[in-house]
């Protein structure tokens, strides 16, 4: 059998960059000898902050009779929706100029569905266009599938049995638990990391430290970013309540992250943290990136066989 001769460009006398494994086009985050030039660099700025956004209100919100009729996805904001994301679009940037800075930006992930689609575009309405670094449709995150709304009745007996069973490990039929939605915002949280680390969300040439990434999802599944963050076991993710449609929690970089630099404790409170959660986003603003918090409470939670003592040293 006669073997084929495959090439890639009729000029024998191309040349291609050096450290381009593809031709004439690089992808710089995927390339070792680039990555290993770039490690003489500083790395890029971290975000100033990460703030979470619950779509505002949907039609869904005020009659769950409509999850009969429109698929979950496609269920619109109410006209007060809007409103509330206009308002908060508002806050945020009211928040942001407080900072003092001149260049300051924000970049958005959204969720596909329409009404948090229908949220960032009200919500954006008191954005420029040079203030906007960028926007990413993210589908991990989505809201948790509760499978199959035409029966309304069956719902309420599903939603009955999972506070019966738990609420993160209970899995609608044909559906999702909070436990699989946990699983799908680890790989988001992965790829934000990623993002961050090598400043996918800087202008080109720009290493501004006033970026403000914004999140716009759904109750539950900003919930759960927010475990899968801070490490929250599923006992304290069970205490936790949605936060108000068309309403923000920010996470703000003291020299990490914590919920503490932007709301009160009894904000928090009121989310559903507790002693020891605050105990430790007091801690987060002082925590640097990759660092653990080895007097974290928890522990106490887990190990009960020590003493007094052993918890005050």
């Amino acid at each position: 059998m006669a073997m084929l001769s495959l090439c890639c460009c009729n000029d024998s006398k191309q040349t291609f960059h050096p450290l381009s494994p593809n031709g004439h086009i690089s992808f710089s985050e995927k390339n070792p000898l680039l990555l290993r030039s770039r490690n003489t660099l500083p790395p890029p700025p971290r975000p100033r902050r990460i703030i979470l956004v619950r779509h505002g209100e949907s039609e869904g919100n005020v009659d769950e009779t409509v999850y009969t009729r429109v698929a979950d996805p496609k269920i619109e904001l109410t006209k007060k929706g809007r409103g509330q994301a206009i308002e908060c679009g508002g806050e945020i940037r009211e928040m942001i100029e407080k900072d003092g800075a001149d260049d300051w930006k924000v970049y958005f992930y959204v969720s596909p569905y329409k009404r948090t689609l229908q949220t960032l575009q009200n919500l954006a309405r008191p954005f420029e266009r040079r203030r906007i670094a960028g926007v990413r449709e993210e589908p991990r995150l989505r809201e948790q599938d509760f499978g199959n709304f035409q029966d309304r009745e069956k719902m309420r007996v599903e939603k009955t049995l999972r506070i019966l069973y738990g609420r993160f490990f209970y899995r609608f039929p044909n559906g999702e638990s909070a436990a699989d939605v946990y699983d799908r915002i680890t790989g988001f949280r992965e790829t934000l990391k990623a993002d961050i680390d090598i400043g996918r969300f800087q202008p080109p040439g720009e290493r501004s430290p006033n970026v403000n990434l914004v999140i716009v999802s759904h109750g539950l599944t900003l919930r759960v970013f927010l475990m899968r963050w801070y490490k929250w076991t599923v006992k304290q993710y069970e205490g936790l309540y949605n936060f108000g449609n068309g309403r923000m929690l920010v996470m703000e970089k003291g020299h990490g992250g914590s919920l503490l630099m932007h709301h009160t404790e009894q904000e928090l409170r009121k989310f559903g943290l507790t002693d020891d959660m605050l105990i430790d986003q007091e801690w987060q603003k002082r925590a640097r990136p990759g660092e653990l918090n080895y007097d974290c409470p928890t522990m106490n939670s887990f190990f009960t066989h020590f003493s007094d003592e052993d918890c005050l040293t």
